[in-house]
């Protein structure tokens, strides 16, 4: 994840910069790096050769690019990216609604403002960008980031997906195999089956025994006989690659 802060007053930007990173030793699980420009013009040429951010702060008003000829470039190069803008005067508010930015802060900047929409920004570009598991419920169909599932069960033939919020979504009745049902989350390297009933997100997983993994929540779901040989072996290897 990266943040761009584009401000022409040097001054402006290091106030910025300093309460990002503020912000950042606050939400250490809010994880991003930093990039600044003083001059609109060297980020403009940036943005032109397609070069992108995740998330822009911009001054409204600076000399040669404003912050809105920023915007629309940025929007005709894709419209994933968050733009929020920050200036000294409200008289440009409609035009950052027309780049579809998220928040429009007036100087000086609010501290408890800025955290607000950043806490809005990094939520939006998590759930854009990552993938989502689809379930069918009684009330439609419902996407779920795969990050926040803990674990998913088989049970009376409904998927039970338990996620790391304590919240538990129950699925209609499956008709297909509780293998095929959940193929897609399957495939994914964090993702693997302990029992015929339980797909397990690793991630979450906390110990490991014979028989069972415990979770970070502190349930304890079972390991089948047959599938614990593999179970351990996939999962010192999930280990493995993710600290070493």
């Amino acid at each position: 994840m990266k943040i761009t802060i584009c401000d022409d007053s040097i001054m402006d930007l290091l106030k910025i910069e300093k309460l990002l990173l503020k912000y950042k030793s606050l939400n250490p699980d809010k994880d991003f790096e930093l990039e600044k420009f003083s001059d609109p013009s060297r980020l403009y040429q940036k943005i032109s050769e397609g070069k992108l951010t995740d998330i822009y702060i911009l001054d409204m008003l600076m000399p040669r690019q404003t912050g809105i000829d920023l915007g629309n470039l940025i929007r005709t190069s894709g419209n994933e990216n968050v733009i929020i803008y920050i200036t000294a005067s409200d008289d440009y508010a409609l035009d950052a609604y027309g780049v579809h930015a998220v928040r429009y802060l007036l100087k000086p900047v609010d501290e408890y403002k800025l955290f607000e929409a950043l806490d809005y920004a990094l939520s939006y570009t998590q759930v854009k960008t990552e993938s989502m598991y689809l379930l069918k419920t009684k009330n439609g169909l419902l996407q779920t980031p795969y990050s926040k599932i803990e674990y998913i069960e088989n049970v009376n033939r409904k998927q039970e997906v338990h996620l790391s919020n304590g919240e538990v979504i129950k699925s209609l009745f499956i008709r297909k195999s509780f293998e095929e049902e959940t193929r897609e989350a399957g495939k994914r390297k964090n993702f693997l089956q302990t029992h015929k009933s339980y797909l397990v997100n690793l991630d979450y997983v906390k110990q490991m025994t014979p028989d069972s993994v415990i979770m970070e929540s502190g349930k304890r779901l079972p390991v089948s006989r047959a599938k614990a040989a593999r179970v351990k072996r996939e999962y010192l290897l999930f280990v493995s690659g993710k600290y070493k």
